[in-house]
């Protein structure tokens, strides 16, 4: 049967015009014009970094010019369910559509999952086992019938870890990956991206026609696009993506079971239809996955957006950046221990904190006088770093070149064309981590870390800087918040906080992993040749940046978005344990 309609309608929104912008007065060097224009406030202006000196050279500067052709409205997408309550929200005048999440909706999960009498989850990776538990534990108090069955190859380590939560061969929710897909009405695909990347054709004719195939991440459309190739046209294709590693999906949906949820916000996508099923089917399994809310996206805006934010803020920015202060901070004769305080310590505890609940403004307006000259100093300086290599790694992601080396590299990890395996090494075992081993074995409980403005600014700075590529890639504010702020705060640096950035960085999804290794070292050497080059040459403030951080509509946005967020925040033990199955053994 050839494919529907998708149930979800792109349309584009009217973005704001702009009037004359005016150039800062400071002296700039050349730098290409990457055409954006800010949206920050009502008088748009161009923003120039500056520096000090003649004009030249390697220093930095960039020019935010108006560009037509360059900007794009924020995608807006709409969408039809017969089953769940779909509300609209206004994010910086934006109108978006979602759908609330709750423990009682748990009783229309039957309905959502009408024709389903199998689901089958494919892997035990990173979201497997937090996805598969969430499934059915939210089918059993929902008194359905619906299955949900692991797959996995034959001779897996993770057959054990599988059986130790309640999944067996004898009661049916247990088995063999190709068996399991062939008999399952939705097959939830949840191994590895280079894995998918190198067995769709097989899993693909071991779906049942009319079936559904679910993914937690585009990255197998950007793959299939990359050779000219789509999906079969006789199963349905939809997405829900949580906002966070497995583990805190896990987590928080364990925390909300006495509060009518908790969990981690999701994304979902209709990319295939066949009997217009699949849209009440996508947020039937987000609202089981306990997400506080579900907003829609494309297949396509998905894996761009996710793929970046990984090598981006949510783990490959993060991990140079501090890498660099750290780095900073001892050689100007600051300890050890306070270097990685004032670094890590401050990055995943109280500045999270203090984003998830109270925004980013409140970062600043938390510091001295002299701590926001800091903060200023830190943020005027590192903001275009920051974006100039983020603006190089969503053209490269768009371009399918990222998704390209994921699946050669995975490729790599074995013995071929008689040259050696190369798996990924641990970064674990360096100075600055091995002090961290040391601060977290004395920190108090409870310590969030100190808050230091440099670090602070630069944080900051990384944060906008990402916010404002996917704004003028046409993101919508659902998935630019979602992707930049929520699952960072809320998921990703509270467990960076118990274990540090590194056993992250060791221990999350192998294209995340992949991505950190190659795009941390950049972030890295461009604050420490760029920023702070400029910082020590006493460059100027960009006033014209500051201020249009303040007058961000984003903040408006983040706002609302708190409002939806989950009403505890996620706790996670000194000694949470989430690495992946297929790691235990080698560390």
């Amino acid at each position: 049967m050839a494919a529907a309609t998708s149930s979800i309608a792109p349309s584009l929104s009217c973005s704001s015009s702009s009037k004359a912008l005016r150039s800062s007065k400071a002296s700039t060097f050349a730098f290409p014009n990457i055409g954006f224009i800010s949206s920050a406030s009502k008088s748009l202006r161009s923003l120039t970094a500056t520096v000090s000196g003649n004009g030249t050279g390697s220093s930095l500067s960039a020019r935010m010019v108006a560009s037509s052709s360059a900007v794009r409205a924020p995608l807006s997408l709409d969408f039809e369910t017969s089953v769940f309550k779909k509300e609209k929200v206004s994010l910086a005048g934006h109108e978006e559509y979602i759908v609330r999440g709750g423990r009682d909706l748990f009783k229309h999960l039957p309905d959502a999952f009408k024709g389903i009498k199998q689901i089958g989850v494919i892997g035990w990776g990173s979201q497997g086992p937090a996805q598969a538990q969430n499934l059915r534990d939210s089918l059993v108090e929902a008194k359905s019938d619906i299955v949900v069955k692991i797959g996995l190859r034959k001779g897996s380590s993770s057959f054990e870890e599988a059986r130790a939560v309640g999944f067996t061969e004898e009661t049916g929710t247990l088995g063999d990956i190709w068996e399991t897909i062939s008999s399952s009405d939705l097959v939830l695909l949840l191994i590895s991206d280079a894995a998918q990347a190198d067995n769709y054709e097989k899993i693909f004719s071991h779906m049942k026609p009319n079936s559904i195939l679910g993914l937690s991440h585009g990255f197998l459309l950007g793959h299939l696009q990359s050779m000219g190739l789509d999906f079969p046209k006789n199963i349905s294709v939809v997405a829900v993506c949580p906002k966070g590693m497995g583990p805190s999906v896990r987590r928080l949906y364990v925390q909300g079971k006495e509060i009518n949820g908790a969990g981690i916000n999701a994304s979902f996508a209709v990319h295939q239809d066949v009997d217009g099923r699949a849209a009440d089917v996508a947020l039937g399994w987000s609202v089981a996955l306990g997400s506080p809310f579900t907003f829609a996206t494309t297949l396509e805006q998905e894996y761009k957006s996710d793929i970046f934010g990984e090598r981006g803020i949510l783990l490959g920015a993060v991990h140079g950046i501090v890498e660099s202060l750290f780095r900073r901070y001892t050689e100007n004769g600051m300890s050890e221990d306070l270097a990685y305080k004032n670094t890590v310590e401050c990055i995943t505890g109280t500045i999270s904190r203090t984003i998830s609940t109270q925004g980013m403004l409140a970062v600043y307006n938390s510091l001295s006088e002299e701590g926001k000259k800091d903060f200023e100093t830190a943020y005027s300086a590192s903001f275009y770093p920051c974006m100039e290599i983020l603006y190089e790694c969503y053209e490269d992601v768009a371009a399918g070149s990222e998704i390209r080396s994921v699946v050669l590299a995975g490729r790599r990890f074995y013995d071929k064309e008689g040259l050696p395996a190369f798996p990924m090494g641990k970064i674990d075992q360096t100075r600055m981590w091995k002090v961290g081993e040391r601060v977290r074995k004395s920190r108090p409980a409870g310590d969030l870390g100190p808050l230091y403005p440099f670090t602070a600014g630069v944080y900051v700075a990384l944060m906008m800087a990402q916010i404002e590529i996917l704004r003028k890639k046409g993101h919508s504010y659902s998935e630019i918040i979602n992707e930049s702020v929520i699952e960072s705060v809320d998921s990703l640096n509270p467990f960076m906080h118990a274990r540090g950035v590194s056993f992250m960085v060791d221990n999350c999804s192998t294209t995340a992993r992949l991505g950190s290794r190659k795009w941390a070292p950049r972030f890295d050497y461009n604050l420490t040749q760029q920023a702070l080059v400029a910082v020590d040459n006493g460059a100027p403030i960009n006033k014209d940046l500051i201020s249009n951080f303040f007058a961000d509509p984003v903040h408006g946005a983040i706002e609302v978005c708190a409002q939806l967020r989950p009403t505890v925040d996620i706790s996670v033990p000194e000694d949470a344990d989430f690495v992946r199955p297929e790691l235990r053994q080698s560390n």
